[in-house]
């Protein structure tokens, strides 16, 4: 008897990593000329002189994900383990080369068989994982833990949730404040001509003043640990699980900025950043939380959308810093440079797509036709 196909977030999550790869392997998008050779001239090349672990590690570590995700949403598609197994290898093998012949436009990047093989072999690791995880039975027990922790339809959020750590790696003006792209928005205006200069010198008119009260930064840090938890909890079942996850909130977000700061500036500084304030908001973030443990879904989605709206005036009413400024640029001389533009992107347009989704979930039709309250924790 064929097995029913499930839904599955694995096909997002693969698509994502796609899309993490090609921006990685050709950033940073410029100088593309044609240098005279075949795109795969660098099969046949020599060996490279040296590798470093970093870049040997990288390439390696690099494509695992993808070839997990790709063997895993074809295991979930009811594919045989063999079949999922070859799309993971292959899909991973096939974007490597796509990617390397592609480089041999861009000056600054040199393709390598040596990158091609790493990738290859890093796709094959992780479509061999998910079939052993498969085969060892622990697929089907993260199908049981889905089944009594979220509710039905939950692949947006959870994509989501898993991004938000992400997201806040990157360097912000404000503890946790993503989605700061007034400035940006406007420098690029400007880069138009002088006549377009008249937004940028509009807004300022409306800017907060710097340095930012304290009770107003630490009601951001709440109100963002406070949309990260809400995320979470109206796809949570029980009212102790969604404690679980604001828990977790918490967790991550020191993590993640204790991770972003070593990256920046050193091990030796990891804790800088975490002040009285930042402290009072995520107590105070995590505090409204428990309070809307045990609202309805459509509720906790209805303030995610409010709280995230406001949040986002606010944060684009902040003028960034000399020391923000230098931040950023210590940041993207790290060795994630390939990635830092990646992350800065994450790190704008992830509340834009949290509001997306959230005014789609209230516009649907499971909004409108949500159970009550008492048959939730069913």
């Amino acid at each position: 008897m064929e097995k029913p196909q499930r839904l599955t977030t694995a096909w997002t999550l693969a698509w994502l990593c796609v899309l993490v790869i090609v921006y990685a392997s050709l950033y940073p998008f410029q100088d593309w000329r044609n240098q005279g050779i075949p795109p795969w001239s660098f099969i046949s090349a020599s060996w490279p002189p040296y590798q470093t672990v970093f870049d040997i590690s990288s390439n390696l570590l690099g494509y695992v994900p993808l070839g997990f995700w790709l063997s895993l949403a074809m295991l979930r598609s009811a594919k045989p383990r063999w079949a999922a197994v070859w799309l993971g290898v292959l899909g991973a093998c096939l974007l490597s080369f796509g990617m390397e012949s592609l480089q041999s436009y861009l000056p600054q990047r040199v393709p390598s068989q040596v990158d091609w093989l790493f990738n290859s072999l890093g796709g094959l690791g992780g479509a061999v994982a998910a079939a052993w995880l498969e085969r060892r039975g622990w697929l089907y027990r993260w199908v049981q833990f889905r089944q009594r922790w979220l509710v039905p339809h939950a692949s947006a959020s959870l994509v989501l949730m898993a991004l938000w750590p992400l997201a806040v790696l990157f360097p912000t003006p404000l503890f946790l404040g993503l989605g700061n792209v007034m400035e940006k928005l406007l420098s690029w205006l400007q880069a138009f001509g002088p006549q377009a200069s008249w937004p940028a010198q509009l807004l300022q008119k409306f800017y907060l003043p710097a340095p930012l009260p304290s009770l107003v930064e630490m009601l951001c840090v709440a109100a963002s640990v406070f949309v990260a938890a809400l995320l979470g909890m109206a796809v949570v079942r029980e009212a102790w699980q969604r404690l679980c996850w604001a828990s977790l909130v918490v967790v991550l977000a020191l993590i993640s900025k204790a991770l972003s700061a070593a990256v920046t500036y050193g091990p030796e500084h990891t804790g800088f950043w975490f002040t009285p304030v930042i402290a009072a908001g995520l107590a105070l973030g995590f505090l409204l939380a428990l309070v809307a443990v045990k609202w309805r879904a459509l509720v906790l989605m209805r303030w995610m959308v409010w709280t995230q709206t406001g949040l986002l005036v606010v944060l684009n009413l902040v003028p960034t810093s000399t020391y923000f400024a230098q931040t950023v640029q210590t940041w993207e001389q790290s060795k994630f440079i390939r990635f830092h533009g990646l992350t800065e992107w994450l790190s704008w347009a992830w509340p834009f797509a949290l509001l997306a989704w959230g005014v789609t979930y209230l516009l649907s039709d499971k909004a409108r036709h949500e159970a009550p309250l008492e048959s939730i924790y069913d």
